[in-house]
């Protein structure tokens, strides 16, 4: 009768288990790209190694995950509990343990793009700690000597700049910082020429900026060194990065922003031609508002004038004078006139009174005289001792003749 051999079991360690499972599942190719969406929670980032370890779960499981230091720099946003990601990697059984996990090489936020997400969160961060406060800004110069400019020096960008600054202001130096603008080393390199010319002040305004491009092209302006870089920066910053509807976190922490590179050459300089119009009226004005005061003070002069000569003890004693000269011809005319008036009334009485003397009238050889009612005409019939009574012509005055 046949019995069938009862194998005995074999004995195993537990690390030749682990590794068992291990090799199964790393064998099994489906297992060795995955993609797997969850919530992170337990996160815990390594200072030293740069390790990130965390936990994947969804409303009714939670898996280990690990993204070790190398894939972890790529990361262009900030890991956070409660974030929704989708992660690239395999699973694999960390033997000493003997626990399953998945091995991250890649990881996205769900719902919005990695750049956009880490745009958003280092813009967050940094304006939490004042970097974009207005207090913070320093004003441009109005007519500044010498630009600073740091971009790529075979870019569009620095011959837009270089063209719009020797048209608006010719008088101003230019002084370029050749750097790259996108890639790993751009970073770096921005960082280094917004340091040398706050350190040298050898430029009176500093452009920092690049034409367009994508999102990936413009992130090296969104580096959290070079934000710090020019929020320390001692001479004022215009940043000029992509087109008008671009946004860096460098636009944000610079003094100006403007819309394009073009843009940022404009603020940094005036523009002569609107300064050589603005001075010729404010020449034409000042002129007219001189002639205006030269013709108030002329005519406040001409009223003080009248005002002093009105109240000039000279003019005063002048007038006085005057006042005195013709009073005292008034006085000498009127004493005048009394005189010739008193001399004229004595002429006129000594008149009369010669009138009325007899002898002057004998001696003219004319009377009227009468005796016993005889009249005589003639003086010369009148004898001494006739007793006749002179009447004189007018009948006023009588005289006895000698002899009465």
């Amino acid at each position: 009768m046949y019995s069938p051999q009862i194998q005995k079991p074999r004995v195993l360690s537990v690390s030749q288990i682990n590794f068992y499972i291990k090799s199964i599942i790393e064998n099994d190719g489906s297992l060795q790209f995955v993609l797997v969406t969850g919530e992170i929670s337990n996160l815990t980032v390594h200072q030293r190694s740069g390790h990130i370890y965390l936990s994947l779960k969804d409303s009714n499981s939670v898996i280990s995950a690990v993204m070790f230091a190398g894939n972890a720099r790529r990361l262009k946003f900030r890991l956070e509990n409660g974030m929704k990601v989708i992660c690239r990697g395999r699973i694999s059984v960390y033997e000493p343990s003997g626990r399953y996990q998945l091995y991250i090489e890649d990881m996205q936020p769900d719902g919005v793009g990695a750049l956009t997400l880490a745009f958003e969160q280092l813009k967050k961060s940094l304006a939490q700690k004042g970097l974009f406060d207005n207090a913070h800004k320093k004003p441009l110069p109005k007519f500044p000597k010498t630009i600073g400019v740091i971009t790529s020096p075979t870019g569009a960008a620095v011959q837009d700049i270089t063209n719009i600054i020797r048209r608006r202001f010719p008088s101003a130096d230019i002084v370029l910082a050749p750097v790259l603008v996108q890639g790993e080393s751009a970073p770096e390199q921005l960082v280094r020429a917004v340091n040398k010319f706050s350190a040298s002040k050898i430029a009176d305004v500093v452009i920092i900026g690049r034409g367009g491009g994508s999102a990936e092209d413009l992130w090296a302006f969104n580096d959290e060194q070079l934000a710090y870089a020019v929020y320390n920066c001692e001479t004022p910053i215009i940043s000029g990065v992509g087109h008008e509807t671009d946004f860096t976190v460098c636009d944000f922490v610079a003094d100006v922003r403007a819309s394009t590179p073009s843009a940022a050459a404009e603020l940094a300089v005036p523009d002569r031609q609107e300064l050589m119009s603005y001075y010729f009226k404010q020449k034409q004005y000042i002129s007219a508002m001189l002639d205006r005061k030269i013709k108030t003070a002329q005519l406040r002069l001409e009223n003080q004038q009248r005002r002093m000569s009105a109240s000039s003890p000279k003019l005063k004693a002048e007038q006085l004078e005057k006042q005195l000269s013709a009073k005292s011809e008034k006085l000498t005319r009127l004493m005048n006139a009394y005189i010739s008036d008193r001399e004229n009334k004595l002429i006129a009485t000594k008149g009369k009174l010669d009138g009325l003397n007899p002898l002057n009238v004998l001696n003219r050889g004319y009377a009227i005289a009468e005796k016993d009612e005889k009249i005589i005409t003639s003086s010369k019939q009148l004898k001494d001792g006739d007793g006749f009574t002179v009447i004189l012509s007018d009948g006023k005055i009588n005289a006895k003749v000698c002899g009465e």
